[in-house]
C-alpha cells in the first residue's frame, strides 16, 4: 500500500477510471454485438439503425481514450464491411 499522499491519490484516480473505462468498453461491445446479431439474422433494417448507434459508441469510446483512434476507426470499418457485405 502506498504512503504518500499523492501516491494514494493516482490508486484513487486510476480505480476511477478504470471503472468508466469498463463500463464504456462493455456498451460499446454491446452495440456492436447488436449490429452483428442482426446482420447474421438478415435484419438489415435494423442492422443499419444499430451501425449508426455503434459507430456513434465507438466514436465517443476513441474521444474519451477508451480506444485509440486507429482502433476504433478499424471497428467502424469492419462493421460496416460487414453489413455491406451481407446486402
Amino acid at each position: 500500500m502506498a504512503n504518500i499522499k499523492s501516491a494514494k491519490k493516482r490508486i484513487r484516480v486510476s480505480l476511477r477510471r478504470q471503472l468508466r473505462n469498463k463500463h464504456v468498453k462493455s456498451t460499446t461491445k454491446t452495440a456492436v454485438k447488436k449490429v452483428v446479431v442482426a446482420t447474421k439474422d438478415g435484419n438489415l433494417t435494423d442492422a443499419k439503425t444499430l451501425l449508426v448507434q455503434a459507430i456513434a459508441a465507438i466514436d465517443k469510446a476513441a474521444s474519451k481514450g477508451v480506444y485509440h483512434k486507429n482502433t476504433a476507426a478499424r471497428k467502424k470499418s469492419r462493421l460496416t464491411k460487414m453489413l455491406n457485405k451481407a446486402q
